[in-house]
């Protein structure tokens, strides 16, 4: 298989060792329901852990969620809720939202709140190789520490600070050296949640979290590491930078795989700006496999805008497949050849997930079913049930 290595910024083959890949995903931080954005991220890896293992594979799948943030304290102070209470509830409305997609169990779904002890271990090594300092009781990496910081993004140091502001960093505290420098551990404030760690009470910072769940499960160095694209500057660039000079392991991740931004009306979808298209809505409507088809229809890179109406064409092709493996099977006349369907099929996968490509192969070996007469369709039909399902869907509303 190939895939897009964001590092390199080229299709790459895929080499794993003992013929296993450990993938990690940048989960949801849950003060807020899943949108189609977040169905396009986290399907994408959904489906290419299915391909994966289809090909033989042995995938170990994690998934985290960011379950304390400054963004869910802002959000429960809004709602009147606890922190702990609105990260529990929007989890699982997340994980319901993602079983009526059909997606995939994680092997492994990591709540930051119970990893912070591996936290604090990584934030004392970075302190005693100078990577980082204690200021006031918070923590902080040194970015001049890091020649190699932003071999990631490749974003110019001049630029790289308007974009982390963008994203979260706060430049003017007091308690910084170099205003881009980001926080590892975050000095207990008045009414938030606390942990013990050797610079006094605090919690973790947000990219800290991440390099700790995914080293607790899959060790020093990631397979594939993923996420949304607007992740690869701050986040994942910090993870990098943070999670090497802490184990003297490079790299963290061998192949990085982004996903693009969804946009809806003109603009980014996003929560902050509330131009959001909801999973669970659109599932009043429409079933899930049509759903799933709209959004692979497009390519994991390709941004693209979301419109309403378009869903309907793959509500008919999900329809048609349907009714593809419910025709009746006899075994007369020639057998409906689908091997080259299934060629093509399996190629365009192996083609950095070429998802759209993938797609039409289903949409004219459906079409191949529903036309043949006095045709053995029964081997079609399992081909087309086997190869719907690498992309998650179930044929069956």
């Amino acid at each position: 298989m190939n895939l897009y290595n964001s590092a390199t910024r080229s299709v790459e083959p895929l080499t794993v060792i003992s013929n296993h890949v450990g993938i990690y995903v940048c989960g949801v931080t849950p003060y807020d329901t899943t949108h189609a954005g977040h169905a396009f991220t986290f399907l994408t890896f959904d489906i290419l852990v299915r391909f994966l293992r289809s090909r033989g594979y042995d995938v170990t799948y994690v998934q985290n969620v960011t379950d304390i943030d400054d963004d869910i304290l802002r959000k429960s102070k809004e709602l009147g809720t606890t922190w702990d209470e609105l990260g529990r509830s929007e989890t699982e409305k997340y994980l319901n939202d993602m079983r009526q997609l059909n997606a995939l169990p994680f092997d492994h779904y990591l709540r930051a709140t119970e990893t912070v002890p591996l936290m604090v271990s990584l934030i004392e090594t970075l302190v005693e190789e100078g990577h980082a300092y204690v200021a006031n009781g918070s923590v902080y990496f040194s970015v001049a520490s890091d020649p190699e910081f932003g071999k990631l993004s490749r974003i110019p140091r001049g630029e790289m600070l308007a974009v982390a502001n963008e994203r979260g960093n706060n430049p003017d505290d007091p308690n910084k050296r170099d205003p881009i420098d980001f926080i590892l551990w975050q000095a207990a404030k008045p009414g938030e949640p606390t942990w013990d760690s050797p610079w006094g009470p605090g919690r973790p910072g947000w990219h800290i979290e991440c390099s700790a769940m995914s080293m607790s499960v899959l060790g020093n160095t990631v397979d594939i590491h993923g996420g949304g694209a607007d992740l690869i500057f701050p986040h994942h660039e910090c993870e990098i930078a943070q999670s090497e000079n802490a184990t003297g392991v490079k790299p963290f991740t061998r192949y990085w795989m982004h996903v693009a931004m969804v946009e809806y009306q003109g603009e980014k979808m996003s929560k902050s700006l509330g131009n959001l298209v909801i999973a669970s809505t659109v599932l009043k409507d429409y079933p899930a496999d049509a759903f799933r088809l709209y959004l692979f229809s497009h390519h994991y890179r390709s941004p693209w805008e979301y419109v309403d109406e378009e869903i309907e064409e793959f509500a008919d092709l999900a329809r048609d497949m349907c009714e593809a493996i419910d025709t009746p099977s006899y075994s007369i006349g020639e057998m409906l050849d689908s091997s080259m369907y299934r060629k093509r099929f399996v190629a365009a996968m192996e083609d950095d997930l070429d998802t759209p490509r993938a797609i039409g192969e289903l949409r004219a070996l459906t079409g191949e079913i529903l036309a043949a007469e006095d045709t053995d369709i029964s081997q079609a039909k399992r081909d087309l049930r086997e190869l719907s399902g690498i992309l998650g869907l179930t044929l069956s509303d």
